[in-house]
């Protein structure tokens, strides 16, 4: 069968029809463990994850673009969608870990690619944001980590930008994205604790609330200069609270049924355990050195899982169908 062949067959266009933004939660988690290996000092390793981790974004590319020529309304609900929103901003993240993954060995190319992204970032948080208090109904319910993504966004853009020649600029970033993450922190946890429990395909993304803290303390050392200072160990720490905390709900997502949400999970156990290398080379830390390990371990695990398990519900037919 030839790719238009592919494109007419129905089942093939019913599942572009549907064909999710929050897919591109995979490319973020495939150049966070490119990012975690890289950091563990494992740098052939690194490099091919991260060709993997670009070869994934531009096949998800490819697909979301013939979605929007093909279903543009359908491109348009999602838009609308006070859910799956926040997940638009995943791709300019993707672009900027990408720039990240790049800016050692074509310092030239990334810089390109990190000016795009960048671009991309800021207007996505200004459309985004802009949607959250235009006259759109949202409510509690709507409300949940995953809105922590535009944020997360900003603060990724100092771990390349800074090298890159764009000091001030990453500042601003840096500025915006930790508002947002203490923001939108603050309703996520009146959302949690207030309101009713998240819907079962939401509630992989409480791992989300460990990659903010995370990534701020990576962009906080490049703005910084690598001193950890006081900042640098109050992120970190957080960071590492969050963990403990999501740990704690392991167990009751493991019970849950496989959905592409729980891709979530993992550029924020890549960004923590990037975070813990970090600190232990700056801070002479073997604690740290152990604990970033055993979280790369995990993270390698659950990429691994999340792979298999992708690709048996694609072949079985329980992804990018009608909701």
């Amino acid at each position: 069968m030839t790719h238009t062949d592919a494109l007419d067959d129905p089942v093939s266009s019913t599942r572009l029809e549907h064909f999710p933004i929050s897919f591109f939660g995979m490319s973020m988690g495939l150049f966070g463990l490119a990012l975690a290996l890289h950091a563990a000092g494992l740098v052939a390793a690194s490099h091919v994850a991260g060709w993997i981790a670009f070869a994934v974004f531009v096949t998800l590319s490819g697909l979301y673009v013939a979605k929007l020529v093909r279903y543009p309304s359908r491109v348009r609900e999602e838009w609308a969608h006070p859910v799956r929103l926040a997940f638009f901003p995943a791709i300019s993240i993707s672009l900027l870990l990408f720039a990240t993954f790049l800016h050692h060995s074509a310092p030239g190319l990334a810089n390109v690619v990190w000016i795009v992204a960048a671009v991309s970032q800021a207007a996505l948080t200004l459309i985004v944001v802009t949607a959250w208090i235009s006259h759109r109904a949202f409510g509690p319910g709507h409300l949940s980590p995953a809105w922590f993504i535009p944020a997360v966004g900003n603060v990724i853009a100092p771990l390349a930008g800074v090298e890159l020649g764009h000091p001030e600029v990453s500042w601003y970033f840096f500025s915006v994205g930790l508002v947002f993450w203490l923001v939108l922190l603050t309703l996520v946890f009146n959302r949690l604790i207030f309101h009713d429990p998240l819907p079962e395909r939401l509630r992989p993304t409480l791992v989300i609330l460990i990659a903010p803290p995370a990534v701020a303390f990576l962009a906080w050392l490049q703005l910084s200069g690598g001193e950890v200072g006081v900042v640098g160990r109050l992120l970190i720490n957080i960071g590492y609270f969050f963990t403990a905390l999501v740990a704690i709900q392991v167990p009751a997502l493991l019970r849950l049924p496989f959905a592409l949400s729980f891709w979530a999970l993992s550029f924020p156990l890549a960004a923590i355990t990037s975070a813990s290398f970090r600190f232990a080379a700056l801070e002479n830390a073997p604690v740290h050195w152990f604990v970033g390990m055993g979280l790369l371990v995990l993270i390698l695990l659950t990429i691994a899982a999340l792979v298999v398990r992708t690709v048996r519900a694609a072949l079985a037919g329980e992804i990018c169908q009608p909701e």
